[in-house]
Protein backbone atom coordinates (compact mmCIF):
# COMPACT_ATOMS: atom_id res chain seq x y z
CA UNK A 1 0.00 0.00 0.00
CA UNK A 2 1.67 2.94 -1.80
CA UNK A 3 0.80 5.33 1.71
CA UNK A 4 2.80 8.09 3.83
CA UNK A 5 3.22 6.28 6.83
CA UNK A 6 2.25 8.88 9.06
CA UNK A 7 -0.98 9.29 7.29
CA UNK A 8 -1.54 5.87 7.86
CA UNK A 9 -0.54 5.94 11.51
CA UNK A 10 -2.81 8.55 11.63
CA UNK A 11 -6.36 6.27 9.74
CA UNK A 12 -5.24 3.15 11.89
CA UNK A 13 -4.93 5.34 15.21
CA UNK A 14 -8.64 6.86 14.84
CA UNK A 15 -9.81 4.73 11.86
CA UNK A 16 -10.41 1.06 12.88
CA UNK A 17 -12.37 2.43 16.36
CA UNK A 18 -14.66 4.98 14.35
CA UNK A 19 -18.35 4.58 15.77
CA UNK A 20 -20.90 4.41 12.89
CA UNK A 21 -22.13 7.71 14.50
CA UNK A 22 -19.24 9.98 14.26
CA UNK A 23 -20.01 9.28 10.25
CA UNK A 24 -23.49 10.22 10.21
CA UNK A 25 -21.52 14.32 11.11
CA UNK A 26 -23.66 16.58 10.07
CA UNK A 27 -22.75 18.29 6.60
CA UNK A 28 -22.15 22.12 7.99
CA UNK A 29 -19.36 20.57 10.49
CA UNK A 30 -17.65 19.57 6.93
CA UNK A 31 -18.24 22.51 4.93
CA UNK A 32 -16.68 24.66 8.03
CA UNK A 33 -14.05 22.56 8.11
CA UNK A 34 -13.62 22.75 4.34
CA UNK A 35 -13.87 26.58 4.18
CA UNK A 36 -11.25 27.17 7.09
CA UNK A 37 -8.15 25.32 4.54
CA UNK A 38 -9.43 26.58 1.56
CA UNK A 39 -6.01 28.08 0.66
CA UNK A 40 -4.76 24.89 1.24
CA UNK A 41 -7.14 23.19 -1.14
CA UNK A 42 -6.27 25.82 -3.72
CA UNK A 43 -2.45 24.23 -3.80
CA UNK A 44 -3.51 21.05 -4.05
CA UNK A 45 -5.15 18.22 -2.75
CA UNK A 46 -3.62 15.92 0.30
CA UNK A 47 -4.80 12.83 2.06
CA UNK A 48 -3.39 14.97 4.97
CA UNK A 49 -5.68 17.82 4.43
CA UNK A 50 -9.01 15.93 3.81
CA UNK A 51 -8.23 13.58 6.68
CA UNK A 52 -10.25 15.43 9.29
CA UNK A 53 -13.29 15.44 7.12
CA UNK A 54 -13.15 12.20 5.20
CA UNK A 55 -15.34 10.48 7.45
CA UNK A 56 -17.66 13.43 7.67
CA UNK A 57 -17.65 13.44 3.74
CA UNK A 58 -18.46 9.87 4.04
CA UNK A 59 -22.10 11.30 5.38
CA UNK A 60 -22.32 14.45 5.28
CA UNK A 61 -23.09 14.32 1.59
CA UNK A 62 -26.19 12.84 2.40
CA UNK A 63 -27.56 15.09 5.27
CA UNK A 64 -27.49 12.66 8.13
CA UNK A 65 -28.10 9.58 6.19
CA UNK A 66 -24.92 6.58 6.35
CA UNK A 67 -23.82 5.76 2.59
CA UNK A 68 -23.59 1.73 2.54
CA UNK A 69 -20.93 0.01 0.49
CA UNK A 70 -22.88 -3.25 0.93
CA UNK A 71 -23.77 -4.97 -2.44
CA UNK A 72 -26.50 -7.53 -2.84
CA UNK A 73 -25.97 -10.71 -4.48
CA UNK A 74 -30.02 -12.47 -5.79
CA UNK A 75 -31.45 -13.88 -8.24
CA UNK A 76 -30.64 -11.32 -11.47
CA UNK A 77 -34.36 -11.56 -12.25
CA UNK A 78 -35.29 -9.89 -9.01
CA UNK A 79 -32.37 -7.61 -8.17
CA UNK A 80 -32.84 -5.10 -10.61
CA UNK A 81 -36.66 -4.51 -10.07
CA UNK A 82 -38.10 -1.58 -8.28
CA UNK A 83 -41.31 -1.51 -5.87
CA UNK A 84 -42.80 2.48 -5.34
CA UNK A 85 -45.67 2.88 -2.81
CA UNK A 86 -48.21 6.06 -2.71
CA UNK A 87 -49.61 6.35 0.12
CA UNK A 88 -52.95 8.50 -0.27
CA UNK A 89 -53.37 9.56 2.99
CA UNK A 90 -56.68 10.96 4.36
CA UNK A 91 -58.62 7.91 3.82
CA UNK A 92 -59.53 7.84 0.02
CA UNK A 93 -63.04 6.83 -1.35
CA UNK A 94 -62.48 3.52 -3.14
CA UNK A 95 -66.39 3.54 -4.24
CA UNK A 96 -65.97 7.11 -6.01
CA UNK A 97 -62.29 5.77 -7.66
CA UNK A 98 -63.30 2.08 -8.76
CA UNK A 99 -66.91 2.38 -9.15
CA UNK A 100 -69.67 -0.61 -9.45
CA UNK A 101 -71.47 0.75 -12.10
CA UNK A 102 -75.07 1.49 -11.67
CA UNK A 103 -75.18 -0.43 -8.48
CA UNK A 104 -78.81 0.42 -7.19
CA UNK A 105 -77.34 0.24 -3.61
CA UNK A 106 -74.79 3.07 -4.37
CA UNK A 107 -77.35 4.81 -6.18
CA UNK A 108 -79.20 5.25 -3.19
CA UNK A 109 -76.91 5.27 -0.73
CA UNK A 110 -75.27 8.63 -2.77
CA UNK A 111 -78.03 10.34 -4.81
CA UNK A 112 -75.80 13.66 -4.97
CA UNK A 113 -72.53 12.29 -5.23
CA UNK A 114 -72.39 8.73 -7.28
CA UNK A 115 -70.67 8.94 -10.30
CA UNK A 116 -73.27 8.08 -13.08
CA UNK A 117 -71.91 4.60 -15.14
CA UNK A 118 -72.61 6.31 -18.46
CA UNK A 119 -69.52 8.69 -16.96
CA UNK A 120 -67.25 5.44 -16.00
CA UNK A 121 -63.94 4.29 -18.13
CA UNK A 122 -64.90 0.02 -18.22
CA UNK A 123 -63.05 -1.87 -15.58
CA UNK A 124 -64.63 -5.46 -16.34
CA UNK A 125 -66.62 -7.21 -13.42
CA UNK A 126 -69.28 -4.61 -13.72
CA UNK A 127 -66.97 -2.25 -12.07
CA UNK A 128 -65.74 1.24 -13.87
CA UNK A 129 -63.17 3.86 -13.43
CA UNK A 130 -64.01 7.37 -12.92
CA UNK A 131 -63.00 9.64 -15.96
CA UNK A 132 -60.31 11.53 -14.15
CA UNK A 133 -58.53 8.49 -15.00
CA UNK A 134 -58.55 8.95 -18.53
CA UNK A 135 -54.65 9.32 -18.96
CA UNK A 136 -53.99 5.70 -17.13
CA UNK A 137 -56.81 3.93 -19.62
CA UNK A 138 -54.08 3.06 -21.51
CA UNK A 139 -52.08 1.04 -18.99
CA UNK A 140 -55.50 -0.94 -18.42
CA UNK A 141 -56.11 -1.89 -21.72
CA UNK A 142 -52.46 -3.07 -21.90
CA UNK A 143 -52.69 -4.83 -18.86
CA UNK A 144 -49.98 -2.77 -16.65
CA UNK A 145 -52.59 -1.17 -14.40
CA UNK A 146 -55.16 -3.23 -12.09
CA UNK A 147 -57.42 -2.66 -9.16
CA UNK A 148 -58.07 -4.38 -6.17
CA UNK A 149 -61.20 -3.54 -4.00
CA UNK A 150 -62.45 -3.83 -0.78
CA UNK A 151 -59.42 -3.88 0.64
CA UNK A 152 -58.71 -3.07 4.77
CA UNK A 153 -56.26 -3.88 7.27
CA UNK A 154 -57.25 -5.48 10.67
CA UNK A 155 -57.39 -1.46 11.98
CA UNK A 156 -61.52 -0.84 12.09
CA UNK A 157 -60.93 2.61 14.33
CA UNK A 158 -61.91 4.80 11.22
CA UNK A 159 -59.18 6.90 12.89
CA UNK A 160 -56.52 8.43 10.23
CA UNK A 161 -53.58 8.08 13.00
CA UNK A 162 -54.37 4.16 13.93
CA UNK A 163 -55.35 3.23 10.71
CA UNK A 164 -52.17 4.59 8.99
CA UNK A 165 -49.57 3.12 11.69
CA UNK A 166 -51.17 -0.39 11.72
CA UNK A 167 -51.31 -0.28 7.74
CA UNK A 168 -47.63 1.11 7.52
CA UNK A 169 -46.73 -1.10 10.26
CA UNK A 170 -47.69 -4.18 8.24
CA UNK A 171 -49.09 -6.07 11.49
CA UNK A 172 -52.12 -5.88 13.70
CA UNK A 173 -49.82 -6.33 16.72
CA UNK A 174 -48.50 -3.50 18.37
CA UNK A 175 -45.61 -5.04 19.88
CA UNK A 176 -44.15 -4.58 15.93
CA UNK A 177 -42.00 -1.42 15.81
CA UNK A 178 -40.59 -1.35 12.95
CA UNK A 179 -42.34 -0.51 9.42
CA UNK A 180 -43.14 -3.56 6.84
CA UNK A 181 -41.15 -1.60 4.05
CA UNK A 182 -37.94 -1.94 6.43
CA UNK A 183 -38.53 -5.69 6.86
CA UNK A 184 -38.74 -5.69 3.25
CA UNK A 185 -35.09 -4.26 2.60
CA UNK A 186 -33.81 -7.10 5.39
CA UNK A 187 -34.98 -9.55 3.20
CA UNK A 188 -33.65 -8.33 -0.14
CA UNK A 189 -30.94 -8.06 1.23
CA UNK A 190 -28.08 -5.18 1.44
CA UNK A 191 -27.85 -2.74 -1.77
CA UNK A 192 -26.10 0.27 -3.24
CA UNK A 193 -26.72 3.92 -1.27
CA UNK A 194 -29.74 4.53 -3.25
CA UNK A 195 -31.34 1.12 -2.53
CA UNK A 196 -34.43 2.91 -0.42
CA UNK A 197 -35.39 5.64 -1.03
CA UNK A 198 -38.62 8.25 0.97
CA UNK A 199 -39.31 11.40 -1.26
CA UNK A 200 -40.36 14.04 0.87
CA UNK A 201 -39.44 15.51 4.01
CA UNK A 202 -39.70 12.85 6.42
CA UNK A 203 -39.25 9.44 7.03
CA UNK A 204 -42.78 7.71 6.61
CA UNK A 205 -43.54 5.16 8.97
CA UNK A 206 -43.40 1.92 6.59
CA UNK A 207 -39.21 2.51 6.43
CA UNK A 208 -38.67 3.05 10.04
CA UNK A 209 -36.01 0.62 11.41
CA UNK A 210 -32.78 -0.55 11.46
CA UNK A 211 -32.23 -0.39 7.48
CA UNK A 212 -30.35 2.50 5.65
CA UNK A 213 -32.30 4.68 3.51
CA UNK A 214 -32.39 8.17 2.27
CA UNK A 215 -35.03 11.14 2.37
CA UNK A 216 -34.69 13.46 -0.19
CA UNK A 217 -36.60 16.60 -0.83
CA UNK A 218 -35.77 16.11 -4.66
CA UNK A 219 -32.74 14.61 -5.84
CA UNK A 220 -31.37 18.35 -5.98
CA UNK A 221 -31.03 18.02 -1.95
CA UNK A 222 -28.83 14.99 -2.31
CA UNK A 223 -25.15 17.56 -1.77
CA UNK A 224 -22.69 18.77 1.08
CA UNK A 225 -24.68 21.56 2.41
CA UNK A 226 -23.51 24.51 1.71
CA UNK A 227 -22.00 24.07 -1.64
CA UNK A 228 -24.41 24.67 -4.91
CA UNK A 229 -22.67 21.88 -6.58
CA UNK A 230 -19.62 19.44 -6.50
CA UNK A 231 -17.64 19.53 -9.90
CA UNK A 232 -16.21 16.62 -11.69
CA UNK A 233 -12.87 17.70 -11.37
CA UNK A 234 -13.07 18.28 -7.50
CA UNK A 235 -14.86 14.65 -7.31
CA UNK A 236 -11.94 13.04 -8.90
CA UNK A 237 -9.52 14.85 -7.39
CA UNK A 238 -10.92 13.91 -4.01
CA UNK A 239 -11.25 10.06 -5.31
CA UNK A 240 -7.38 10.38 -6.34
CA UNK A 241 -6.48 11.25 -2.79
CA UNK A 242 -7.92 7.52 -1.47
CA UNK A 243 -6.90 5.18 -4.64
CA UNK A 244 -4.57 2.26 -3.06
CA UNK A 245 -5.41 2.93 0.82
CA UNK A 246 -6.90 -0.29 2.01
CA UNK A 247 -8.61 1.15 4.86
CA UNK A 248 -12.69 1.24 5.82
CA UNK A 249 -12.24 5.00 5.79
CA UNK A 250 -10.82 5.07 2.31
CA UNK A 251 -13.85 2.83 1.19
CA UNK A 252 -16.43 5.38 2.89
CA UNK A 253 -15.25 8.30 0.71
CA UNK A 254 -15.08 6.05 -2.39
CA UNK A 255 -18.51 5.17 -2.15
CA UNK A 256 -19.83 8.60 -0.76
CA UNK A 257 -17.82 10.06 -3.53
CA UNK A 258 -19.61 7.79 -6.44
CA UNK A 259 -23.30 8.83 -4.75
CA UNK A 260 -22.29 12.44 -4.89
CA UNK A 261 -21.29 11.66 -8.88
CA UNK A 262 -24.28 9.98 -9.57
CA UNK A 263 -26.84 12.38 -8.26
CA UNK A 264 -25.15 15.53 -9.94
CA UNK A 265 -25.85 13.36 -12.95
CA UNK A 266 -29.58 12.55 -12.20
CA UNK A 267 -30.48 15.89 -11.16
CA UNK A 268 -28.89 17.47 -14.28
CA UNK A 269 -31.57 15.80 -16.34
CA UNK A 270 -29.56 13.44 -18.13
CA UNK A 271 -32.14 10.67 -17.24
CA UNK A 272 -35.33 12.85 -17.40
CA UNK A 273 -35.98 12.46 -20.92
CA UNK A 274 -38.40 14.20 -22.75
CA UNK A 275 -42.12 13.52 -20.64
CA UNK A 276 -43.31 16.26 -19.56
CA UNK A 277 -44.31 15.89 -15.72
CA UNK A 278 -47.14 18.25 -14.91
CA UNK A 279 -45.37 19.47 -11.86
CA UNK A 280 -46.13 20.08 -8.26
CA UNK A 281 -44.59 17.74 -5.46
CA UNK A 282 -46.43 14.55 -5.73
CA UNK A 283 -44.97 14.55 -9.49
CA UNK A 284 -41.65 15.60 -8.57
CA UNK A 285 -41.18 12.89 -6.57
CA UNK A 286 -42.30 10.31 -9.38
CA UNK A 287 -39.93 12.32 -12.04
CA UNK A 288 -37.05 11.87 -9.11
CA UNK A 289 -38.23 8.17 -8.89
CA UNK A 290 -37.89 7.46 -12.27
CA UNK A 291 -34.72 9.07 -13.05
CA UNK A 292 -32.89 7.12 -10.42
CA UNK A 293 -34.51 3.91 -11.74
CA UNK A 294 -33.73 4.47 -15.84
CA UNK A 295 -29.65 5.56 -14.15
CA UNK A 296 -29.81 2.02 -12.87
CA UNK A 297 -28.52 3.28 -9.60
CA UNK A 298 -29.60 0.53 -7.65
CA UNK A 299 -33.35 1.42 -6.37
CA UNK A 300 -35.20 -1.26 -4.78
CA UNK A 301 -37.84 0.82 -2.53
CA UNK A 302 -39.25 4.14 -3.11
CA UNK A 303 -42.18 5.86 -0.81
CA UNK A 304 -43.91 8.94 -1.30
CA UNK A 305 -47.13 10.26 -0.27
CA UNK A 306 -50.14 12.18 -1.77
CA UNK A 307 -52.49 13.53 0.98
CA UNK A 308 -55.77 15.41 0.70
CA UNK A 309 -58.52 12.44 0.55
CA UNK A 310 -60.53 13.05 3.67
CA UNK A 311 -63.12 14.41 1.58
CA UNK A 312 -65.91 15.46 4.30
CA UNK A 313 -67.48 17.88 1.94
CA UNK A 314 -67.96 18.85 -1.56
CA UNK A 315 -66.52 15.51 -3.14
CA UNK A 316 -68.11 16.02 -6.12
CA UNK A 317 -69.16 14.06 -9.03
CA UNK A 318 -67.44 14.08 -12.49
CA UNK A 319 -67.18 17.48 -13.70
CA UNK A 320 -66.22 18.94 -10.51
CA UNK A 321 -65.58 18.64 -6.61
CA UNK A 322 -62.60 17.34 -4.48
CA UNK A 323 -62.16 14.02 -6.14
CA UNK A 324 -62.35 15.17 -9.82
CA UNK A 325 -59.63 17.75 -8.70
CA UNK A 326 -57.32 14.89 -6.71
CA UNK A 327 -57.63 12.30 -9.65
CA UNK A 328 -56.39 14.92 -12.05
CA UNK A 329 -53.64 15.35 -9.67
CA UNK A 330 -52.74 11.27 -9.29
CA UNK A 331 -54.05 10.44 -12.93
CA UNK A 332 -51.55 12.78 -14.88
CA UNK A 333 -47.95 11.99 -12.85
CA UNK A 334 -48.72 8.58 -12.86
CA UNK A 335 -49.65 8.33 -16.82
CA UNK A 336 -46.08 10.84 -17.01
CA UNK A 337 -43.59 8.48 -14.73
CA UNK A 338 -45.01 5.83 -17.26
CA UNK A 339 -44.04 7.18 -20.28
CA UNK A 340 -41.10 8.28 -19.00
CA UNK A 341 -39.82 4.66 -18.10
CA UNK A 342 -41.08 3.22 -21.33
CA UNK A 343 -39.71 -0.59 -21.28
CA UNK A 344 -38.36 -0.38 -17.96
CA UNK A 345 -41.69 -0.06 -15.97
CA UNK A 346 -41.69 -3.72 -17.22
CA UNK A 347 -39.28 -3.86 -14.58
CA UNK A 348 -40.87 -1.18 -11.57
CA UNK A 349 -44.17 -2.30 -9.64
CA UNK A 350 -46.27 1.04 -8.45
CA UNK A 351 -49.16 0.23 -5.30
CA UNK A 352 -51.36 2.59 -3.88
CA UNK A 353 -52.52 2.51 -0.70
CA UNK A 354 -54.59 4.49 2.05
CA UNK A 355 -55.82 3.88 5.61
CA UNK A 356 -59.05 3.35 5.02
CA UNK A 357 -61.69 3.49 2.62
CA UNK A 358 -65.22 5.78 3.16
CA UNK A 359 -68.65 5.17 4.14
CA UNK A 360 -71.46 4.10 1.25
CA UNK A 361 -73.79 6.79 2.50
CA UNK A 362 -73.18 10.15 1.49
CA UNK A 363 -73.09 12.57 4.17
CA UNK A 364 -75.15 16.41 4.98
CA UNK A 365 -72.42 18.13 3.00
CA UNK A 366 -71.92 16.39 -0.45
CA UNK A 367 -68.99 14.21 1.04
CA UNK A 368 -68.32 11.07 2.78
CA UNK A 369 -66.82 10.32 6.42
CA UNK A 370 -64.40 7.51 7.20
CA UNK A 371 -64.76 4.14 6.67
CA UNK A 372 -63.59 0.82 6.20
CA UNK A 373 -63.23 -1.12 2.70
CA UNK A 374 -61.16 0.93 0.08
CA UNK A 375 -58.92 0.07 -3.10
CA UNK A 376 -55.46 -0.22 -4.02
CA UNK A 377 -54.19 0.24 -7.91
CA UNK A 378 -51.04 -1.42 -9.20
CA UNK A 379 -49.23 -0.27 -12.25
CA UNK A 380 -46.11 -1.53 -14.01
CA UNK A 381 -44.99 -5.16 -14.95
CA UNK A 382 -46.04 -8.69 -14.54
CA UNK A 383 -49.67 -7.93 -13.41
CA UNK A 384 -52.93 -9.64 -14.49
CA UNK A 385 -54.18 -6.65 -15.27
CA UNK A 386 -57.02 -4.75 -16.84
CA UNK A 387 -59.19 -5.82 -14.28
CA UNK A 388 -60.44 -5.53 -10.64
CA UNK A 389 -59.37 -8.30 -8.39
CA UNK A 390 -60.73 -9.54 -5.15
CA UNK A 391 -63.79 -11.14 -3.21
CA UNK A 392 -66.21 -8.12 -3.25
CA UNK A 393 -69.00 -8.46 -0.83
CA UNK A 394 -71.35 -6.70 -2.45
CA UNK A 395 -73.23 -2.90 -1.15
CA UNK A 396 -76.01 -4.67 -0.42
CA UNK A 397 -77.87 -3.64 3.63
CA UNK A 398 -77.00 -6.68 4.86
CA UNK A 399 -73.04 -6.92 3.54
CA UNK A 400 -72.18 -3.80 4.97
CA UNK A 401 -69.37 -3.58 8.14
CA UNK A 402 -71.47 -1.14 10.11
CA UNK A 403 -72.45 1.10 7.11
CA UNK A 404 -69.37 0.50 5.55
CA UNK A 405 -67.76 -1.16 2.49
CA UNK A 406 -66.82 -4.68 4.37
CA UNK A 407 -62.70 -5.41 4.34
CA UNK A 408 -63.39 -8.33 2.24
CA UNK A 409 -59.67 -8.56 0.62
CA UNK A 410 -56.45 -8.06 3.34
CA UNK A 411 -53.90 -5.56 1.77
CA UNK A 412 -51.15 -7.34 3.27
CA UNK A 413 -52.50 -10.65 0.99
CA UNK A 414 -51.40 -8.03 -2.25
CA UNK A 415 -48.42 -6.77 -1.24
CA UNK A 416 -47.06 -10.38 -0.27
CA UNK A 417 -47.88 -11.71 -3.69
CA UNK A 418 -46.12 -8.27 -5.21
CA UNK A 419 -43.44 -9.03 -2.94
CA UNK A 420 -43.54 -13.61 -3.67
CA UNK A 421 -44.09 -13.42 -7.22
CA UNK A 422 -41.94 -10.15 -8.87
CA UNK A 423 -39.66 -9.88 -5.88
CA UNK A 424 -38.34 -13.14 -5.01
CA UNK A 425 -38.99 -13.02 -1.41
CA UNK A 426 -39.31 -16.75 -0.42
CA UNK A 427 -41.33 -15.95 2.90
CA UNK A 428 -43.09 -12.94 4.00
CA UNK A 429 -43.76 -14.45 7.24
CA UNK A 430 -41.38 -11.51 8.97
CA UNK A 431 -42.44 -8.83 6.88
CA UNK A 432 -46.10 -9.43 7.70
CA UNK A 433 -45.80 -11.18 11.08
CA UNK A 434 -48.97 -13.45 12.07
CA UNK A 435 -50.80 -13.20 9.05
CA UNK A 436 -51.29 -16.08 6.99
CA UNK A 437 -50.70 -15.27 3.21
CA UNK A 438 -53.49 -15.95 0.83
CA UNK A 439 -53.00 -15.24 -2.90
CA UNK A 440 -55.14 -13.54 -4.91
CA UNK A 441 -54.31 -13.87 -8.32
CA UNK A 442 -53.06 -10.23 -8.92
CA UNK A 443 -49.86 -11.27 -10.55
CA UNK A 444 -48.81 -12.97 -13.29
Amino acid sequence: MNTDPRTRDELLRYGPNLPEAALRVHAEAVTGALATQRDRWRKGFTRRTVLAGAGAVGCAALGTQLVTTRVAFGDPATTKRTLVVVFMRGGMDGLSVVVPAGDPNLVRARPNIVVPAAALLPAGRGFGLHPQLKPLQPLWDSGQLAAVHAVASPDASRSHFQAQDCLERGAASLSVHSGWLDRLLGALGPGTTFRAVAEGNAMPRSLVGEQDKLVLDGIQQFRLNGADSVRPATLQALSALYTGLDHPLAVQAKVTLQALDAARKLSGGAYTGTVKYPGGGFSDGLRDIARMIKAGVGLRVAALDLGGWDMHTDIGRVDNGGMTRRLKDRAEPLAAVAAGLGPQLADVTLATMSEFGRRVTENGNAGTDHGHGGVMLLMGGGLNGGTVHGAWPGLAPSALDQGDLAGANDYRDVLAEVLTVRFGVGTVGDIFPGHPYKRLGVMR
